[in-house]
């Protein structure tokens, strides 16, 4: 497959000559199909390699979309595919009719594994070609962990269990050579205490929980999952477990587990379902005992592909336009986990070329970045923002991210990399995205150099997307319409074409109504006025008005646009964004 991708690619017009050979050089230099290379270097989405092979191949292209890859669920397929089988070989059974079972594959070339699963199933196979990532998500939904297994392993008999940090060692069948907590592993000679971490764990990722929340008060234990940015209660463990449950989250990312006076912070790493997922561990002590904070990282689930974001057609291209000037200043601002490290990655993967030096200062390291240099911070051997953006300077770099300007000194460094010829992307925390000028000048930078280095300012805020599978339609009220087409900047002669939908909840997307966040963005890239405005008055208001005139959309008009296609809701805009943003 990999010797003819290239050949479908430029034979449909999806590839040139020139990305034919720079993806074939960075397939050879990372080790991945031609396939996987295309993709990560931006040239052709996964969907568009796919339908071309489908083409090809003359082989039906399934996905949720098209309502293919929806693997029936009462014709019992996981005995006939064992998820462990489908997840190694990237196929999943779809469906079986008289003598024939339909299976949706990666690889339509891979006669081995077909002759494999013909052999296993007994009857004639009936193939369909799908994405990685949609038969991933298809596998995550088709072998899911039984909601109720959380419930069965949490009231279990605790009789003969003991507390403490022997109980919570337990047996270490799921702990691989490499230290690794392997969740395919869940060993009946395992301590209780044990096997309820992993089923915690194992449900959180089914879930696509981020944080993981455990804590004790007076009379019970609770325990939460954030989902798509919102908190949502599970079956807690025991009073008498929690201790055990926490000793061992600590032995696992080699805590103390004797200190519960202080705060402590460690990590740890899953292998489940063939990919690794970082797992960041908090611990603090409260008036109960310790409350427990659990940051799973799965960077299967990390959408690196900029037309996925959410950016609006015209924001994108302020954006890139920007990402690929030979110096300048870039800020992104939004608060704690809105996204603004997927983003830059996602840029700095778009913008990528061997021609350029690229580096990135972070903390921490969140995505791994194959052909750009990353530097981890750490202060406490002196490795600061600061320092370490010093230390670039002399690396001969060409684009520089750094993870956030924390401070004057960072501020400053970062101001004289873009002067002396470097482009610098950064994050900031505020609450809009012009107003990072005030902050920047509160820090030290002068307004005229500021005028003259800073090319882009933007913002971003997720929202969650609603579930395809529950969503119902409405009509809003003529106020809100009104609003809509006022704060959208939006044209009311269209309304025939929008469609809005309020979430319900099903078992699909574990009854939130939702599934997924896209980012919602304002871009401004700066004009002559704006300049003039920073140099001159400062003023955060004329700076708005000038902002304005360049047409550029808000935070709330991005959004409007997004609940029009019935893409989210009403609800979810209103309660992320304001009017005067």
């Amino acid at each position: 497959m990999a010797k003819q991708l290239h050949e479908i690619l430029m034979d449909q017009g999806t590839l040139n000559a020139e990305q034919v050979k720079r993806a074939q050089l960075y397939a050879k230099q990372n080790n991945l199909l031609m396939a996987d290379a295309v993709v990560k270097l931006g040239f052709a989405s996964e969907e568009q390699v796919t339908i071309a092979l489908s083409k090809h191949f003359a082989m039906p292209y399934a996905s949720k979309e098209n309502g293919i890859l929806n693997p029936e669920k009462e014709q019992n397929l996981q005995q006939i595919i064992p998820e462990k089988f489908a997840r190694e070989n990237m196929v999943i059974p779809l469906f079986v009719e008289e003598d024939t079972m339909a299976i949706a594959l990666q690889d339509p070339t891979n006669l081995f594994l077909l002759d494999n699963i013909k052999m296993m199933s007994g009857k004639q196979i009936q193939p369909f070609i799908a994405s990685k990532s949609q038969l991933l998500s298809a596998m995550d939904s088709f072998y899911a962990t039984s909601s109720n297994m959380l419930e069965e392993v949490m009231s279990e008999d605790l009789k003969t269990q003991t507390a403490g940090a022997d109980a919570a060692e337990g047996a270490d069948e799921e702990i691989t050579e490499a230290g690794l907590l392997d969740l395919d592993k869940i060993s009946a000679t395992s301590s209780p205490y044990v096997k309820q971490v992993n089923v915690i764990l194992r449900q959180a990722i089914t879930e696509r929980v981020s944080d993981i929340h455990l804590e004790m008060f007076d009379e019970r234990v609770s325990l939460r999952f954030r989902i798509d940015g919102s908190l949502y209660e599970r079956t807690p463990p025991a009073k008498e477990s929690v201790n055990a449950i926490i000793s061992r989250i600590k032995i696992l990312s080699k805590l103390d587990i004797a200190e519960k006076r202080l705060p402590q912070d460690g990590s740890f790493t899953i292998r489940y379902q063939n990919r690794s997922i970082e797992v960041r561990v908090s611990v603090c002590p409260a008036v109960f005992g310790e409350k427990l904070v659990l940051r799973i990282l799965d960077k299967g689930t990390g959408e690196m592909n900029i037309d996925r974001l959410g950016f609006e057609p015209e924001q994108k291209k302020a954006f890139l336009e920007a990402a690929n000037l030979p110096h300048g200043l870039i800020f992104l601002t939004g608060p704690t986990g809105s996204g603004k490290s997927t983003t830059l990655n996602a840029v700095l993967t778009t913008i990528r070329t061997p021609e350029l030096n690229f580096m990135t200062l972070e903390d921490p390291v969140e995505y791994k970045l194959a052909g750009i240099s990353q530097v981890q911070v750490k202060p406490n051997i002196g490795l600061t923002f600061a320092a370490g953006l010093r230390s670039f300077l002399r690396q001969d770099p060409d684009v520089i991210l750094v993870g956030e300007v924390r401070d004057n000194e960072t501020a400053e460094a970062c101001l004289k990399a873009a002067l002396t010829g470097h482009l610098v992307l950064s994050t900031l925390h505020t609450n809009e995205a012009l107003g990072a000028v005030p902050r920047l000048i509160d820090m030290g930078m002068e307004p005229f150099l500021l005028a003259s280095s800073l090319a882009l300012v933007a913002a971003q805020r997720l929202v969650r997307m609603l579930c395809p599978y529950c969503k119902v339609p409405y009509m809003p009220d003529a106020k809100t319409l009104e609003q809509i087409v006022r704060e959208g900047r939006l044209n009311p002669k269209n309304q025939g074409s929008w469609t809005f939908y309020k979430s319900v909840g099903c078992p699909k997307c574990f009854n939130t109504g939702y599934t997924g966040r896209r980012a919602i963005y304002e871009v401004y890239r700066m004009s002559e006025e704006m300049r003039n405005v920073i140099y001159k008055s400062r003023d955060l208001m004329e700076l708005k008005k000038a902002a304005i005139k360049t047409g550029a959309l808000n935070l709330r008009a991005n959004g409007w646009r997004k609940v029009v296609r019935g893409q989210t809701t009403v609800a979810e805009i209103l309660g992320i964004t304001t009017s005067d943003e």
